[in-house]
């Protein structure tokens, strides 16, 4: 198997270091957290543009009013059940 050699500062080879675990070698160690990174969703997910951000963040604000109305409403309508006005 072909290798390369880098160049890393100090800090982050002790970081990496931390991470290893056992007998597992520097190689085995970054694959693994890179396998472990390119697992995690929000690292494949994409970004939003700010203008989408605010687009998504008002859409949820207005699902949740939404939400928030029709519980009221049936809320009332249960009271009224319950308090055999209806």
């Amino acid at each position: 198997m072909a290798s390369k050699n880098i160049g890393i500062k100090e800090d982050v080879y002790e970081r990496l270091k931390a991470h290893k675990r056992g007998d597992e070698s520097f190689s085995e160690t970054l694959d693994r957290l890179l396998e472990e990174l390119d697992s995690d969703w929000r690292t494949n997910a994409g970004f939003l543009s700010q203008q989408g951000a605010d687009d998504l963040e008002a859409a949820v604000e207005q699902g949740f009013a939404d939400v928030d109305a029709a519980f009221d409403e049936d809320g009332d309508e249960i009271d009224e059940w319950l308090s055999g006005e209806s």
